[in-house]
């Protein structure tokens, strides 16, 4: 193994640690918890060599996020039963989503809310982004008949979002959830 390797091993093992004390902080103790200077203690390096692998916040945050669709991709896929698109692998879909944003608010977060500087719906979006739409459209699109299937995807995913917002704000009652998912697929599946 030559010195390059190795060096280049080290950084990329730095950038994890960076990224992944960055996302335990946020789930800890929130985003805003989350600064160069606070990071750089954490990991114990100096803040200028935080700067060599991110710009700033708003690039972690997109690493992150980046993480987290990655994450959902494999949580979506994992929870959809293998066979044709029914009704119940659309609900596995729609409660695993909800599930995964509950289990992990900061990460959500940081995909959803935060600015990551990430492009959706772009020729440029990253490949963790697509992975966790196509688990989306995979189950989704055989339900959306004569209608585009990306609007009709990206409409039951604004919904779910909808819903994991206002549960997260307080503003629907959490025992309630089920029912939302159970509404939601109803419309849906055809």
């Amino acid at each position: 193994m030559s010195v390059q390797e190795r060096k280049e091993r080290e950084r990329a093992s730095r950038h994890q640690l960076i990224v992944s004390t960055a996302r335990e902080l946020a789930e800890t103790q929130g985003w805003d918890a989350v600064t160069t200077r606070r990071l750089a203690e954490q990991i114990e390096y100096s803040q200028p060599v935080l700067y060599s692998h991110f710009k700033g916040k708003r690039e972690i945050v997109g690493a992150v996020a980046l993480e987290g669709f990655a994450e959902l991709a494999r949580a979506l896929r994992a929870a959809v039963p293998k066979g044709p698109s029914d009704r119940a692998a659309v609900t596995a879909l729609a409660t695993a989503y909800v599930d995964f944003a509950a289990r992990n608010p900061a990460l959500y977060e940081a995909m959803f809310s935060l600015d990551s500087g990430l492009l959706f719906a772009h020729e440029e979006t990253p490949e963790p982004l697509r992975a966790g739409f196509q688990a989306l459209t995979d189950t989704l699109a055989p339900h959306a008949g004569a209608d585009d299937a990306g609007v009709f995807v990206e409409t039951f995913w604004a919904a779910l979002h909808g819903l994991v917002t206002l549960a997260r704000a307080g503003r629907v009652p959490p025992a309630q959830t089920g029912q939302r998912l159970d509404l939601l697929v109803d419309r849906f599946v055809r």
